[in-house]
């Protein structure tokens, strides 16, 4: 017996008429303005940060490509980019370098920071 499948809104009613605020993890910045306040966080950590090095990790079903800038105290952020090669170009304009996450991996400098906040 073959059964048909009616698509489900179950999400649907989550996003009607309410507006989502902006975090971390919205969508990759496109417009001149959305790039400008992406860069100006990413400055901003690194300039407020010592030895701050950038990884940049591929999309996945849920999240485009992401740059993850991490200083030597293993604090974090992390922000949307359009793609990898604009990942490394941000990086290489912060003058910090860069990695691919996939060869590299984490640092464990990172690990032991979200540790010690998990435990706060």
């Amino acid at each position: 017996m073959r059964r048909s499948v009616a698509p489900m809104g179950l999400f649907s009613r989550r996003s009607k008429g309410r507006s989502r605020s902006t975090t971390a993890m919205d969508p990759a910045p496109r417009s001149g303005a959305s790039r400008k306040e992406t860069v100006e966080h990413l400055r901003g950590f690194v300039t407020s940060r010592v030895g701050v090095e950038a990884y940049i990790e591929p999309p996945t079903a849920n999240d485009p490509v992401t740059v993850v800038l991490i200083a030597t105290t293993g604090e974090w952020t992390r922000r949307k980019v359009p793609d990898e090669k604009t990942g490394f170009a941000v990086a290489q304009e912060l003058g910090i370098p860069a990695y691919d996450v996939l060869r590299t991996g984490y640092p464990a400098r990172m690990r032991k920071w979200n540790s010690r906040q998990r435990q706060r």
